[in-house]
């Protein structure tokens, strides 16, 4: 099986590279439903693979120009509490903690892949919406706030699930700034991932739930697969790739929500 784990690593990336859709999207429900991989440890393993992954997509757009800090710090002004607020409470009150959370943790982790699927399906539809909508003078402080609240609840949702951070913070950011160009808002997104999975990752750890020789053999799959991803993602139609992963999103979902 250990060879297995960097060609699913492999597989994720290459996918993360042509759509640039999340990897915990596609690798917490890969560990659990076919890996066997405990639905807590798939969680807090994915975070901190999210978070490396994802540090080198944030120098990237750091180095274009295409993150606004501004907005990353109001989001994780609001995550980085949530999520550790959300830890410590399943840990506290759950019988069994995080161990005995995978119930919980498989109906989240199905609820964010719908969630997800929706958002890639309809997000220009969904951006076009908000552009038409937008207030005539936005008011800084309540967007603010919003950006904050925003920022919680994909806190909680991503400590618990490890997906939300990217597709459905892109789509809730496209309706807080409408008039802010889509690139700066996915580059602004990554970058708030990054802190935000590393947090939750870590503590995870704390918690007991990371297998660091899975997170390894992940890593050594997926960076060569994002880096090939990312080469042929210009000769692969986004309108073809979009549906298929959407649709791969939602039988996974619901097969965890069900289950």
């Amino acid at each position: 099986m250990d060879w297995m784990y960097p060609l699913a690593g492999f597989a994720v990336g290459a996918i993360v590279g042509l759509t640039g859709v999340g990897g915990g999207s596609l690798m917490t429900p890969l560990l659990v439903l076919l890996f066997g991989v405990s639905p807590s440890v798939a969680v807090g393993t994915d975070l901190l693979y999210a978070a490396v992954t994802k540090a080198g997509g944030t120098v990237a757009h750091s180095l274009k120009g295409t993150v606004d800090w501004a907005i990353t710090r109001a989001l994780a002004y609001g995550s980085i509490p949530a999520a550790g607020l959300t830890l410590w409470l399943v840990h506290r009150f759950l019988p069994g903690g995080l161990g005995g959370a995978a119930g919980l943790i498989s109906f989240a982790l199905g609820i964010a892949l719908m969630l997800t699927a929706i958002s890639l399906v309809f997000r220009k539809k969904l951006q076009a919406f908000a552009q038409r909508h937008a207030p005539g003078t936005p008011n800084p402080r309540r967007t603010f706030w919003l950006t904050v609240l925003t920022g919680a609840i994909l806190g909680a949702l991503v400590s618990i699930s490890s997906v939300g951070a990217g597709a459905l913070g892109v789509t809730a950011l496209f309706f807080l700034y409408p008039s802010l160009p889509a690139h700066r808002i996915v580059g602004s997104d990554i970058a708030h991932a990054v802190p935000l999975t590393l947090v939750a990752g870590i503590g995870h750890w704390m918690l007991g739930s990371v297998d660091w020789y899975l997170l390894g053999s992940l890593l050594i799959g997926s960076l060569p697969g994002i880096w090939i991803g990312s080469h042929v993602s210009a000769k692969v139609p986004e309108r073809v790739l979009r549906p298929i992963l959407a649709g791969m999103l939602v039988l996974i979902g619901g097969k965890l929500i069900f289950a």
